[in-house]
């Protein structure tokens, strides 16, 4: 599924790495409501998604605000329309030009990555101000869109479809067991091919870090991906987080039972740790070295071609070395 922590698998994200909602008495009728929402019939062609896109609510917290700097690259979040275009035109060229993605028709004609949650979410944007562009007459020069992730906070998901990850794992208990908390999902992250590098890791670190302040989030969640639909390919992998890196049961959320596959494809003693690491995804071991921690069964996504994982992460179990690190200067 797309719109989760990994579609960022290849954005070399492990290279360097109001009150809440009270889930608990709300879970049962949230659900209710989040399932009628989901069964709505989805756009139906370029004027509905258009019509949508014009509902898209821009972010106040920070809009027109840096949220980090190196050198010619910025992250902030998404003030404009037209720049959450432009993210979605980024998503497109990197999961369906570059890797496996098979795009719906309506994808295909827009050359967009787009769905109702790109309305809902805020977007977070590292903009390159020193791409050359196709210079254009009486047209405003605009920084390039290299990286984004995309950001959907729990009272905001209450109030419509629920989190994106819904869609591939139970969130229920642990929406019930976590209700003081709030949650932000990060989603459909990638950075665009030249532009993975350690700098730009930091950036979007540093941009979802300043959120996490700003909102008080205790928790971040969402999917993340390995490559290939083949779960006994990914046999090592997969056992190494189900043994090893397996969630507490306030946090394991486990996939639907019609999407599951199991985990645990070898036994903990015939897993290799060192050749596990190697064989998992960049964004996997640099939420590893944050201290994530993974739910119960992996999820097959044939249209995107990869194995999804839910992933969890406090951010009390973020180390203090990193939230240093990734702390706004000001």
């Amino acid at each position: 599924m797309v719109a989760n922590l990994a579609r960022g698998a290849y954005s070399a994200l492990g290279a360097g790495w109001q009150k809440g909602v009270q889930w608990g008495v709300g879970a049962p009728i949230a659900k209710l409501r989040r399932r009628h929402a989901l069964a709505q019939p989805g756009p139906a062609g370029i004027a509905d998604v258009l019509s949508a896109e014009r509902a898209i609510r821009l972010p106040e917290p920070f809009e027109g605000r840096s949220l980090g700097r190196i050198g010619n690259l910025e992250v902030r979040l998404a003030s404009k329309k037209s720049e959450i275009r432009r993210a979605q035109r980024l998503r497109f060229k990197v999961f369906y030009e570059e890797m496996a993605a098979i795009p719906t028709g309506l994808a295909a004609l827009s050359r967009r990555d787009a769905d109702g949650y790109d309305a809902l979410c805020d977007h977070l944007l590292v903009l390159d101000h020193a791409a050359p562009r196709r210079k254009k007459p009486f047209v405003e020069h605009r920084p390039k869109v290299v990286g984004t992730y995309r950001l959907l906070r729990g009272e905001v998901a209450e109030r419509h479809a629920g989190f994106y990850s819904e869609g591939e794992y139970d969130l229920e208990p642990i929406l019930a067991a976590q209700g003081h908390r709030r949650l932000l999902e990060l989603g459909r992250s990638c950075v665009l091919k030249p532009y993975r590098s350690k700098r730009t890791v930091e950036l979007l670190w540093q941009g979802i870090y300043a959120y996490v302040l700003h909102h008080r989030i205790d928790a971040l969640i969402g999917c993340a991906s390995l490559e290939g639909t083949d779960p006994d390919r990914l046999a090592l992998p997969l056992s190494f987080l189900h043994h090893h890196a397996r969630a507490p049961e306030a946090w394991r959320a486990r996939a639907l039972p019609e999407r599951a596959v199991a985990m645990d494809r070898l036994p903990r003693e015939a897993v290799d740790p060192k050749a596990a690491l190697q064989a998992l995804p960049p964004l996997i071991k640099g939420y590893l070295r944050l201290g994530a921690t993974f739910g119960e069964g992996a999820v097959v996504d044939h249209q995107f071609g990869t194995t999804d994982v839910f992933v969890a992460l406090p951010v009390e179990a973020i180390g203090a070395r990193y939230r240093g690190h990734f702390a706004p200067a000001n």
